[in-house]
């Protein structure tokens, strides 16, 4: 029953992984994202880590999600008009694909290819190992993240701003009304 319960969320986290990316509107790529996300989180349950499956869901899915999804409807962005000289991104992509695919099979290879990998141990796994980690060896990354969320979120406000009739040189009234 595992196997079929991890094969269900590997292939939901799959499917709509490629939609996040195969999809030209924005706004559906990011809700594909909220099931790839959850997906995810399912797929650490079944590892023995509800706690970082939780993190999944109020952090990534709840918040960022949210933030994605707040930036693309203030931004208003439409769907992608697909012109006649896509044809060499399609082949780049492509390649590129390959080649990514070829190094994340080398890298399998390399680390499962002779032994099993052992089994996690309740110390790899405890809220007190993860926060060590956390609060001990990344606390400049984790703030700096949260750093850069912030910076982005004010780029985009900036840049969806609508300037008024004034700042444009229009010839509008006090009430913002054009004549």
């Amino acid at each position: 029953m595992e196997l079929a319960i991890f094969l269900l969320f590997a292939a939901l986290a799959l499917g709509s992984a490629v939609v996040v990316v195969a999809h030209r509107n924005p706004v559906y790529s990011t809700m594909s994202l909220v099931v790839t996300l959850v997906s995810l989180a399912g797929l650490f349950v079944l590892l023995g880590a509800p706690f970082i499956a939780a993190l999944q869901v109020l952090i990534y899915t709840g918040a960022i999600l949210v933030l994605f999804l707040f930036v693309i409807m203030l931004l208003n962005i439409g769907r992608e008009e697909i012109g006649a000289g896509r044809y060499g991104q399609k082949v780049a992509a492509g390649v590129g694909a390959l080649i990514f695919g070829g190094m994340v099979a080398l890298l399998f290879w390399r680390t499962y290819g002779r032994r099993s990998p052992g089994a996690l141990t309740p110390d790899f796994v405890s809220l007190k190992a993860l926060a060590q980690g956390l609060f001990d060896d990344y606390l400049l990354t984790f703030e700096l993240v949260g750093l850069l969320l912030l910076v982005a979120v004010i780029a985009a406000t900036v840049v969806a701003r609508r300037p008024e009739p004034a700042e444009r040189g229009g010839g509008g009234d006090a009430s913002g009304e054009a004549r």
